[in-house]
């Protein structure tokens, strides 16, 4: 083989006998060493598994096997050698092209791999219908990255480039390439391999499966920038699990009943139709058990039920939702070695791939006619149901409660054996608050961070050429407060009040119309609704609305007030009700001043107002 993969496989064969850095201090000698407990498998145990998809591993010596398969698929290649890997593939086939879509905050560069027949000028042909798969978005569950590298070796070099015939192919190895980067034997407890993890979230230590809306991060940007290029028919997020065990190995879904019939009908049909028959039968056929996506209500409480519910914005399958976009979210289960979770993976996207050939077109009339809808509602905010309204069939593993000395309470000991098939029940999310969908919102041209991500996003608006008055229904806070911890770099509005007002606001040159009637409508909606809690003001884009910038001093508004309360009974009426209804408010002055200065015409128009108008019905 080639020098460099030579290297490569000597670099991961030294990982994986390497003594770790604490085992020897300096000026000691090597010698054995007491195991420590975290180097103890102390996770459930494994049960069997033998399936026909190990017939895709390449046998030993084979020029084109994978640097995980070199070493059994028990460890994964560094961002290099997956990188030198890649180009050796794109080097030898005339199928693949590689491009740098995104620069990491470390510099580094994000690639993506097309595999096509009949590209033109490096561009796939766009009556076949296009597969994204996105690996390492969470750089520790990196399963996706060798599967994809084993089939695209499959697909140029063995004999299976008849997938591409009607079909092409965007594979993403590593999205979260800094995360991939800070690799270590200790960075996912819950995970069984590969022995060298990278780390769940990025350089600037954010989240990027909580970034599709807001777009913060400069990865999440250059990755809706490719997805807007390329247009894809359906969309693979490949992660791995945490929480507890359970029979599957793939679980895999979207929002199948909830988000995916408010947002996304005909798509959500097909989606838990052909495309969640047809892979689980591939998966079944090839020795894996496939499953429903799993997020227990109780990790404590493992027959307690899972959440069924509806998918946010700030994740893939939340924006594919509202993107219109056939999006399926990946979970391997964690507890299953790595060889299996990767072999099953391929299987997944090679039937993907087929599948995709064989209804292309059908899953693109879905789209169109998810993308000609108009609600004349928008749902924005949803909570979860407190008696679970539905049920599916669960394949357990057995598990026995016990009394923890560390912890002090009832833990839950997995056994590493099939279990029962049960009845799980399934706490369903629906909307708590829904909006009548505006024709458009108006963004003022102060708010340039605001708009910048909705052009990043693809929303289509109209960008004001000089001041323009409208008429809008503007929302004012009531009683807002901030969480109390930040979330992904944010200070959240936790909660408040929405008063709705008819006004006439003059917005300035600059500013942005954005129309509902649009196939992003609503995104647009979940993005600028201020009721919608993803939102730019839930996130907390909108801090400066939240203070008072005039004020008045106690010496002048108290003799005001006291004329006011003698001149307005209404307003003393309204004044002694909140006396008796509040007693922190009664035996407080300062509130109890400020609720008249906010009655005068002294008081700050702008403070909580939410600078956002909805254009209602012209």
């Amino acid at each position: 083989m080639p020098r460099s993969h030579r290297l490569a496989l000597c670099a991961i064969l030294m990982l994986s006998v390497a003594a770790p850095a604490w085992a020897a201090a300096p000026g000691q000698q090597n010698g054995p060493q007491q195991t420590e407990p975290w180097d103890t498998d102390f996770l459930p145990p494994p049960p069997p598994w033998h399936g026909a998809s190990e017939k895709l591993v390449v046998k030993a010596g084979d020029p084109w096997a994978t640097p995980a398969e070199l070493t059994g698929l028990t460890a994964t290649p560094s961002y290099d050698e997956t990188r030198a890997f890649i180009d050796r593939l794109v080097t030898a086939s005339p199928l693949l092209r590689q491009e740098v879509f995104g620069t990491s905050p470390k510099g580094r560069e994000m690639v993506a791999v097309l595999a096509a027949k009949g590209m033109v000028d490096g561009k796939p042909d766009p009556a076949k219908p296009l597969l994204l798969v996105q690996a390492g978005i969470h750089a520790g569950e990196i399963d996706g990255k060798d599967a994809g590298l084993m089939l695209l070796r499959d697909i140029t070099q063995r004999g299976k480039d008849g997938l591409l015939d009607r079909v092409n192919l965007l594979f993403v190895p590593i999205f979260n390439v800094d995360g991939h980067e800070r690799a270590g034997a200790y960075n996912r407890p819950n995970q069984r391999g590969p022995m060298n993890q990278g780390w769940r979230t990025t350089a600037q230590n954010l989240n990027l499966n909580r970034d599709y809306g807001k777009l913060d991060t400069p990865e999440m940007r250059a990755m809706i920038a490719l997805i807007r290029r390329y247009q894809p028919d359906l969309y693979l997020d490949i992660h791995v699990t945490d929480g507890m065990d359970y029979a599957y190995d793939i679980t895999f879904g979207n929002d199948e009943g909830a988000a995916g019939d408010l947002f996304s009908p005909a798509i959500d049909r097909w989606l838990a139709g052909p495309f969640k028959t047809e892979v689980s039968q591939a998966l079944a056929k090839a020795g894996h058990i496939p499953g429903p996506l799993v997020t227990e209500a109780d990790g404590r409480k493992p027959e307690g039920g899972i959440a069924g519910g509806t998918t946010p914005l700030r994740y893939s399958t939340g924006y594919g939702n509202l993107a219109h976009i056939p999006t399926v979210l990946v979970e391997n289960h964690s507890l299953k070695p790595y060889r299996q979770r990767v072999l099953g993976t391929y299987v997944l996207i090679e039937r993907s791939l087929t599948l995709l050939a064989e209804q292309g077109a059908a899953l693109r009339q879905a789209m169109a006619s998810d993308r000609a809808r108009r609600p004349v509602t928008l749902p924005v905010a949803f909570e979860t149901e407190k008696t679970p309204s539905a049920s599916v069939a669960f394949r357990t593993m057995r598990h026995e409660s016990y009394i923890s000395p560390a912890s002090g309470g009832v833990e839950v000991r997995w056994l590493g054996r099939p279990g029962a098939t049960v009845h799980m029940p399934i706490f369903l999310d629906h909307p708590s608050v829904t909006v009548a969908r505006p024709d458009a919102y108006w963004v003022p041209a102060t708010k340039p961070e605001i708009i910048a991500r909705l052009r990043l996003h693809g929303l289509a608006m109209e960008t004001q050429d000089q001041p323009h008055e409208v008429t809008v229904d503007a929302v004012r806070l009531t009683e807002p407060k901030l969480a109390t911890e930040t979330n992904e770099g944010h200070v959240m509005l936790d909660t408040a009040g929405y008063v709705h007002e008819t006004r006439t606001v003059l917005y300035p040159k600059g500013s942005v119309r954005v129309p509902t009637d649009q196939p992003l409508g609503d995104l647009a909606g979940q993005l600028l609704e201020a009721e919608s809690t993803e939102s730019f003001l839930a996130w907390g884009f909108f801090p400066e609305i939240l203070q008072r910038t005039e004020y008045i001093e106690p010496y002048a508004i108290a003799p005001l007030a006291e004329r006011m309360l003698a001149a307005d009974p209404a307003l003393k009426a309204a004044f002694e009700a909140k006396l008796k209804a509040d007693p922190g408010f009664a035996t407080n002055p300062d509130q109890r001043l400020a609720w008249f200065y906010d009655r005068t015409p002294y008081s700050d128009a702008a403070y909580l107002r939410y600078p956002v108008g909805r254009e209602m019905g012209r």
